[in-house]
């Protein structure tokens, strides 16, 4: 039986370069994703070493659910949360709707960490979980997006305090921009001219995998990663 790696948001963008690299190290992948099309897409292409959880990580009734069903797969040895949404707006502009879809990654982070802690406390294993250099500062047209990141930042470093001493560990990544579909619906704010500079996600991919996923008795626990500006 396989050791399991589960993902949110790993049908596309930098999640999805993530998925390619532990399918082809062995792992099976579990990936839970709002993303039904492209999702379904990945079961065709990876067959037994790729399994689709499609739903809505803010709901812990359906995270509760799907974390049971991934237990019964076998062994969970990390969790990657990475799934989120932006809204890039100055601070007045900012709807209800706006917020809660902001806080989706946030509320998913806690819902999928929780789950997944209740086997990982007995039998060890790795919390991983990216967020963006907006938890590190404060970013113009990002108010309540940067809220949520420095809501998971502190979810992060309390997570360490908890376990630390313990077999789970527990890993921040703060990457800077990257060259995904991630800004499609921000254009005013990051064109298509300026995405182009950011990192690509497959380099990133690698830098994270690397500094985790190593047979080393050390641990990395906070990869901060921004593009070389010449």
């Amino acid at each position: 039986m396989k050791n399991i790696i589960v993902i949110s948001g790993g049908a596309n963008g930098l999640g999805l370069e993530l998925v390619k690299i532990l399918i082809a190290k062995n792992y099976l992948v579990c990936n839970i994703d709002k993303d039904e099309i492209a999702s379904k897409k990945l079961e065709k292409e990876y067959g037994s070493n790729y399994i689709s959880f499609c739903g809505d990580i803010s709901n812990e009734d359906f995270v509760i659910s799907v974390v049971n069903k991934i237990n019964k797969l076998g062994k969970v040895v990390a969790l990657i949360n990475n799934a989120g949404s932006p809204v890039f707006k100055m601070p007045t502009e900012y709807t209800a709707e706006d917020v809660d879809l902001c806080f989706e990654g946030l509320k998913g982070m806690i819902y999928l960490s929780t789950n997944v802690l209740k086997n990982m406390e007995k039998s060890g294993g790795k919390i991983i979980n990216i967020m963006s250099s907006a938890a590190l500062r404060g970013n113009k047209q990002e108010s309540v997006y940067c809220a949520t990141k420095w809501g998971e930042r502190g979810y992060t470093e309390s997570l360490k305090s908890c376990y630390n001493g313990t077999k789970v560990q527990i890993y921040g990544i703060y990457p800077g921009g990257i060259n995904t579909n991630f800004y499609k619906n921000s254009r005013d704010y990051v064109s298509s001219e300026k995405q182009a500079t950011f990192m690509p996600a497959k380099d990133l991919a690698e830098i994270i995998y690397e500094n985790i996923f190593n047979d080393k008795k050390l641990i990395v626990e906070d990869i901060i990663i921004n593009r070389i500006k010449f």
